[in-house]
């Protein structure tokens, strides 16, 4: 299983809330002005912290960086934006669309990590929000690491141009293609209706247009993934916001949010326990008001 590791970044967030810079393409946020800002917070943190407490049960580690109080950084806690891992020894950061979103690049933390895990190769991407071209990390792309092939739907946080950049310099085959939720709005991160494991695929086959959908569904065969396909109200519930990990033990689990759990059918969950172990957790506060969902709050990092 050298596509999945067992080890995790995560950042405990210090001032979470709804970013007014992302809530306007971002059709999974919801900006509820009434409420507390600081009880949000809490329940964000309360959140956090049960996650990593199931992670960490299961014998999967997590590395875990608080957030600092200043700048405020209301997305902190979606690290998977801004930085990446891979094998052999890589370490690479990403342009971020929403300006208050940069200052969750923290040389600090890839300080540590590239210390800890003797990770000598940096890449820089984010020099390319000069040029206003975005490519949000594994918001952006969803790897089939083993299969080397990187997808990525069309969107104004996904420049097909950098895209490109990056699976060439990586070694990735690209498969780019449009997606669309009910309102015919593109979705803002491939990785709310599409999650990769290493005998499957979670994906909503009702988004995608042809031709692209008989592209992906050919390379799917081709790479042995057997579907598991979502409807566009599962991916409303965050049911395509996974990630599948493995424990120090070598076994498998598909970590999702409870909400997106209790959207899925009992034939989706029999498919998927078939396929894989299931590790659920409620973050309901944070899919509300930060519009992402347990695998936005979590960066795999890849030793070698």
């Amino acid at each position: 299983m050298k596509a999945l590791t067992d080890t995790v970044l995560m950042v405990r967030p210090a001032n979470f809330g709804c970013n007014p810079e992302t809530v306007l393409d971002n059709s999974f946020q919801k900006e509820i002005k009434s409420l507390d800002y600081n009880l949000i917070s809490e329940n964000a943190i309360q959140e956090f912290d049960a996650l990593v407490k199931v992670l960490e049960s299961h014998k999967i580690n997590v590395e875990v960086f608080h957030d600092t109080k200043s700048p405020i950084k209301p997305d902190a806690v979606f690290p998977n934006n801004w930085i990446s891992f891979h094998s052999p020894n890589k370490v690479i950061t990403y342009p971020m669309k929403a300006l208050n979103r940069r200052y969750e690049r923290r040389e600090h933390i890839i300080k540590i990590l590239k210390k800890k895990y003797l990770l000598d190769e940096r890449l820089h991407f984010e020099s390319f929000e000069l040029k206003d071209e975005i490519l949000e990390g594994t918001g952006s792309m969803i790897f089939d690491r083993e299969s080397n092939i990187a997808y990525a739907c069309k969107s104004s946080r996904s420049s097909e141009y950098l895209f490109n950049i990056f699976c060439e310099q990586l070694g990735f085959q690209p498969v780019f293609f449009e997606a669309f939720d009910l309102k015919g709005i593109p979705f803002y991160h491939t990785n709310v209706m599409m999650a990769m494991g290493t005998n499957f695929v979670v994906i909503c086959l009702d988004s995608i247009k042809a031709p692209y959908r008989e592209k992906l569904e050919d390379t799917f065969a081709r790479t042995g993934k057997t579907i598991i396909n979502i409807s566009q109200e599962q991916v409303l519930q965050f049911a395509g916001n996974m990630i599948q990990l493995k424990n120090i033990d070598n076994h498998p689990y598909l970590v999702m949010s409870s909400t997106a759990y209790r959207s899925l059918t009992d034939q989706q969950l029999n498919q998927l326990n078939s396929l894989t172990g299931i590790l659920h957790s409620d973050v309901t506060t944070i899919e509300t008001y930060g519009g992402g969902s347990v695998r936005c709050m979590i960066a795999e990092i890849f030793k070698n």
